[in-house]
């Protein structure tokens, strides 16, 4: 039985062991702010070692920072990469292409103009494929730096369980009210092609199916985004975005450079904006995959 299994937070019988989770999460992220990048011999063919280690720090902290040498076929490195850790791509982004992978960059194509993701603009707090159906969500995610930005482009990464244990700690009922099935609910959206993206519903905190391990849906926008109508639920969003704001005190800061990302089962992550006045066009590529499952062994 995994460590978040049947929810153990809202069980009174485990609280003793909620706490020893607890304390290990802390220290972990504690921990994450000081050990940088993993460095790996390939990002197609890392060594058993580098791939222990990347497991390791992401069963710890929810996510691995790593650095790679240059590739000469980036996207099909990145898939022999995701294949080293038993990941499931599950980009089905209209911007994936036939081998599930985004490129992030500043562009005006008719199918990306308007999004903040392909913009120079900053982008809030968030988890990945907040607004995709229940039987379509995301549980973990790449993020590579094909390319930095001139100024700017800055990624904060924050461990959910850390989001999770503070407003266990403010007040527990938080979470209660942010498990609910209707806690959030992402409307539906027509595409540029035309096509029907159904309204999302369901909590912000979960268990992942596969494996029971604490999972989250959040997203800090406050346009085209209904939270349950609910006293409690509007408290609870509100500390978290607070608490998000802040920032955290274990939130990692990290400009990457070429070469260097993140391996993570969905972490709370932003982006500041980048380039702003320096350029025509940014020359900042972030390539992102994502899967439906969460990283081997973790």
């Amino acid at each position: 039985m995994t460590e978040e299994k049947g929810f153990f937070w809202n069980r009174p019988e485990t609280q003793d062991f909620y706490q020893d989770w607890r304390a290990a999460r802390i220290s972990a992220s504690e921990s994450a702010r000081e050990r940088g990048f993993v460095v790996l011999d390939s990002l197609a063919n890392p060594s058993d070692s580098q791939i222990s280690e990347i497991v390791r720090r992401v069963r710890e902290s929810n996510f691995a920072l790593y650095e790679a040498p240059e590739s000469a076929d980036l996207r099909a490195d990145l898939r022999a990469f995701a294949d080293r850790f038993g990941l499931r791509i599950a980009e089905k982004h209209r911007s994936a292409g036939e081998q599930g992978i985004v490129a992030l960059t500043e562009t005006d194509a008719p199918s990306q103009r308007g999004y903040i993701p392909y913009s120079k603009r900053k982008m809030g707090w968030h988890t990945d494929g907040y607004y995709n159906a229940p039987e379509e969500r995301i549980s973990a995610m790449v993020l590579h730096c094909a390319h930095p930005a001139e100024d700017g482009g800055e990624n904060h990464l924050l461990d959910h369980s850390i989001a999770f244990i503070r407003l266990m700690d403010e007040n527990p009922a938080y979470i209660k009210a942010l498990m609910h099935p209707e806690a959030m609910t992402i409307p539906e959206n027509r595409e540029p092609d035309g096509t029907l993206r159904p309204a999302s519903v369901g909590p912000v905190f979960y268990g992942d199916p596969e494996t029971g391990a604490l999972q989250m849906r959040y997203t800090a926008r406050t346009r085209s985004i209904e939270w349950r109508d609910d006293p409690l639920t509007r408290e609870a969003v509100a500390f978290l975005r607070h608490t998000l704001e802040g920032p955290d005190p274990l939130t990692i800061s990290v400009r990457f450079r070429a070469g260097q990302g993140v391996l993570c089962n969905n972490v709370l992550h932003d982006r500041t904006g980048f380039d702003a006045g320096k350029v025509e066009k940014s020359p900042r590529v972030m390539y992102r995959v994502r899967f439906s499952n969460r990283v081997k062994g973790t």
